[in-house]
């Protein structure tokens, strides 16, 4: 296991922590939402600044990056949308009476969650507010948007005629201790999901599945069935609160506070692998080729093979908690409270975790074969057997 050496490039831009990093689609560009109230502009081809956002007057809690327009949330109680290329703002959103904690760009809406105990939904290109969503009792932390027509069949789509219109619903999760999805075309809620003892803190949506899974400060995640409102299932091993989640090939990532990352089968309920070796929480992961990557508030990211959870590599450097990490062209990016961004070459990880699967598979071929001819033997003297038996 090697201790990672050092980053390919340390940006040290920021006069602040930085809050959060996102990719855009296109994987050309990062941007970085940050403590010192700016968010800056980064491209993946050249790893330089290409540009620095201000005009928020606190700091920068959250931020989104599409390939042409840059979102960003702040303590301000606003949410700004920047122009990439020339870095101008477009337009500011307004109405939040708090801290906007969270925002979430899907179709022609902007959702956004704050403090003020409600979360709002905007037309990104009208700078105008479409819709609130009032009910928590406590602040809102975490989003969720998807359509009835990826869950829903035919015949349970009987709803109300206003909400026939537009089938979106989003969901908030709380530091109130519930999960509500909200119909976004009239705002009504259209599910409390209630099981939680503590705030939710992350949510994960399987669509397809017709899934939920939230994580929370009571020590659990749990699932939930989005169509009903049934809770399915309760993962209770962790020792900590649940900060992060991933899902993978039905595979569930959960990390936590309890210094730990844990995985667990969707379909089953049973934990397989638990990722230990961080000295503080786990405030953030990402699974990548079968490696598992996660960043800590011990100031270290590491790299675990997702299936046999052995640690492989651990990149040192940072000074303060890992708050967000992405991945893009084997490079591996970390956004730091020590106002860094650092970029780690992560080639050799993956080439090596590459020639381990293409091992595994090929056993798992000559294992297969030997099983198809041990059971091609196994008919033969069974036919011998009852040849001589006369049977």
């Amino acid at each position: 296991m090697g201790n990672g050496g050092s980053a390919v490039k340390v940006c040290t831009d920021h006069q602040g922590g930085i809050n959060w990093l996102s990719l855009s689609p296109d994987g050309q560009r990062l941007l970085t939402g940050s403590e010192d109230g700016t968010a800056r502009l980064w491209s993946t081809a050249d790893s330089q600044c290409h540009g620095h956002l201000q005009g928020h007057e606190s700091y920068i809690t959250f931020c989104h990056l599409e390939n042409e327009a840059a979102f960003t949330c702040s303590a301000d109680h606003t949410i700004r949308k920047w122009d990439v290329v020339t870095g101008q703002c477009l337009a500011i959103y307004r109405g939040h009476t708090s801290i906007v904690n969270r925002i979430l760009v899907a179709k022609d809406y902007l959702f956004s969650g704050s403090y003020d105990r409600t979360a709002r939904c905007w037309s990104v290109d009208k700078e105008k507010q479409i819709q609130e969503f009032r009910g928590h009792r406590n602040c809102v932390l975490t989003l969720a948007h998807y359509s009835s027509r990826d869950v829903l069949e035919e015949e349970e789509e009987e709803e109300e005629e206003e909400e026939k219109v537009s089938r979106d619903l989003l969901v908030t999760g709380s530091t109130d201790c519930t999960v509500k999805v909200w119909w976004v075309s009239s705002g009504r809620c259209y599910q409390t999901l209630l099981g939680h003892t503590g705030a939710v803190l992350c949510l994960i949506l399987d669509a397809p599945n017709r899934e939920l899974f939230s994580g929370s400060t009571d020590y659990t995640i749990r699932t939930w069935n989005i169509v009903t409102g049934e809770q399915l299932k309760v993962f209770k091993e962790h020792q900590g609160s649940v900060i992060c989640l991933e899902l993978v090939n039905r595979h569930l990532y959960s990390g936590s506070a309890d210094r730990t990352v844990k995985c667990w089968l969707v379909d089953t309920g049973e934990r397989i692998q638990t990722y230990k070796a961080h000295k503080h929480s786990v405030s953030t992961l990402k699974y990548h080729a079968g490696i598992l990557f996660t960043g800590s508030g011990d100031a270290c990211a590491r790299a675990f093979n997702s299936k046999s959870g052995v640690l492989q590599k651990i990149f040192r450097g940072h000074k303060f908690i890992i708050n967000c990490i992405q991945i893009h062209n084997e490079l591996l990016y970390t956004a730091s409270h020590d106002g860094t961004l650092r970029i780690w070459d992560i080639r050799g990880i993956c080439k090596r975790n590459k020639r381990r699967l293409k091992k595994e598979r090929s056993a798992q071929g000559r294992s297969s074969q030997k099983g198809s001819l041990s059971r091609l033997f196994n008919n033969k003297v069974g036919c011998m057997v009852q040849q001589e038996n006369g049977e």
